[in-house]
């Protein structure tokens, strides 16, 4: 099966309205931007998110956020996205804060194919509601894993076949969402040919990738901390 495709939009053209997106980023460190624009100028709706945030100050998810096309999200961190607060108080959108440890092990969960699992994680605050506890070492709370349609992730480095090469911490969770979900489109700064990267270097095995294309125009924003009075 042919891998490589044009671009996001060709990627992305059988993706539609309900569908459930996990799109791969730390802040606006290794998000899938192309994707993301691609998404901006689709008639979808009703999409429910799974991400670490929902981008941040206009960048990144929030593009699709402020076109009202996400109904819910799971995510570890809202902070410093105004639109995402005014739409959670308005409840515009449902979200559901999920602590980091356990956001990704629900993703790892259903790339392995487990359902649910324990965790101490939360018990005992606003986290635990609803949720069935038991007691082994210590009280935990059950954790269901967390699966996809979609996932959207960011490369360094692809091969035709999908194996992946991620630099530094752009790797955050998109090994593990893109084990998740039922089709992983992946983005690549580098489009290599099979054999330059070398087997002890691929980060994720292109068995977990269906669809490839060279990104383009990549702003790379990161967010740096500036003391009062620096430039």
């Amino acid at each position: 099966m042919a891998k490589i495709y044009k671009d996001a939009t060709d990627a992305l053209k059988d993706f539609k309205s309900g569908m459930t997106l996990m799109s791969g980023g730390f802040g606006l460190c290794g998000i899938a931007e192309n994707c993301i624009d691609a998404l901006t100028l689709m008639d979808v709706k009703d999409l429910t998110v799974i991400s670490n945030n929902i981008g941040n100050s206009g960048r990144g998810l929030v593009k699709i956020l402020i076109q009202k096309k996400i109904k819910k999200a799971y995510c570890s961190y809202v902070g410093g996205n105004p639109d995402l607060e005014e739409q959670m108080l308005k409840n515009e959108i449902d979200v559901e804060l999920v602590p980091q440890g356990t956001f990704s092990e629900r993703i790892r969960a259903a790339g392995l194919g487990i359902r649910a699992f324990y965790t101490p994680t939360g018990y005992g605050t606003l986290v635990a509601e609803g949720k069935d506890e038991k007691t082994f070492d210590r009280p935990c709370i059950l954790e269901t894993a967390l699966h996809a349609d979609f996932a959207i992730i960011k490369a360094q480095k692809a091969d035709p076949y999908g194996n992946l090469w991620f630099k530094e911490t752009a790797r955050n969770f998109s090994p593990l969402m893109a084990m998740a979900a039922k089709t992983t489109i992946v983005e690549v700064e580098e489009l290599v040919e099979l054999g330059d990267i070398k087997a002890e270097d691929v980060h994720l095995p292109g068995l977990f990738v269906q669809r490839i294309f060279q990104g383009s125009d990549y702003k790379n924003e990161i967010e740096f901390l500036k003391l009062e009075g620096e430039k």
